[in-house]
Formats: C-alpha cells, sequence, structure tokens
C-alpha cells in the first residue's frame, strides 16, 4: 500500500517561495506515477505537475507541468528516491490552496496526468498561503 504525507506549506508574500515535500513510502512497480495537485476553497482540484520516478539516468525528462506554473514551479526527487519535492517561486495570490500529493501507476503520468480522479493514493495536504 502507498502512503503519502506532505509538508512545507506556510504563508509568504507575492514573489517568494516555498518548497514543498511528499514523503512517500510502499511503492511498486505499478505506482511509479506521483504528482502534485492544488485544491482553492470552491475551486476544482487541479493539477499542478507529475513525476515518473525511478526513471532511468539517460531517459526522457519526467517532469510535466501545468501551463500556470510552468517556470516557476519544479518538481523533483531526492537521491534515496522517498520524497518527491515541489519548488515554488514567484508565488502569486492566485497560488494559495491545499496543494495535495497524489500517486498512481506509471500509464497516469502519461497525457491524462492532471485528472484528479485517476489517483488512488493521496495525502491529506499541506496548506500555502500566497499574501501581502
Amino acid at each position: 500500500e502507498v502512503q503519502l504525507v506532505e509538508s512545507g506549506g506556510g504563508l509568504v508574500q507575492p514573489g517568494g517561495s516555498l518548497r514543498l515535500s511528499c514523503a512517500a513510502s510502499g511503492f511498486t512497480s505499478v505506482t511509479n506515477c506521483v504528482a502534485w495537485f492544488r485544491q482553492a476553497p470552491g475551486k476544482e482540484r487541479e493539477g499542478v505537475a507529475s513525476y515518473t520516478t525511478y526513471t532511468q539516468p539517460t531517459g526522457p525528462d519526467p517532469a510535466t507541468y501545468a501551463d500556470s506554473v510552468k517556470g516557476r514551479f519544479t518538481i523533483s526527487q531526492d537521491n534515496a528516491k522517498n520524497t518527491i519535492y515541489l519548488q515554488m517561486n514567484s508565488l502569486k495570490p492566485d497560488d494559495s490552496a491545499m496543494y495535495y500529493c497524489a500517486a498512481e501507476s506509471l500509464a497516469v503520468c502519461g497525457h491524462d496526468w492532471y485528472q484528479a480522479r485517476r489517483y488512488r493514493a493521496w495525502g491529506r495536504g499541506t496548506q500555502v498561503t500566497v499574501s501581502a
């Protein structure tokens, strides 16, 4: 079974940065897709970025981003491969939301990575608030 725990959220001023962490355990060969989602009050949960875990060093780029965060956010994995990060720079008030980590089989990291209903394993979320 897969378990995910997010951390790193908080209050930051517009233009500032935060780094979120997702501690993952219980992954198997069919749970190699990890993604960050966010949801603000009254809004639909949206995909932020996805990452194909345990890839070969010479393989394709494992990261995918939503257009709204591309160039500002970076998803990555630590060397031990048990933590997924989301580095968020140039933050805007519209980035304020509860951020969730999710995991599913490798195939989900393709064209439908941003569809929240595809993921079965979810963390409980970490709050990000961007305000002056």
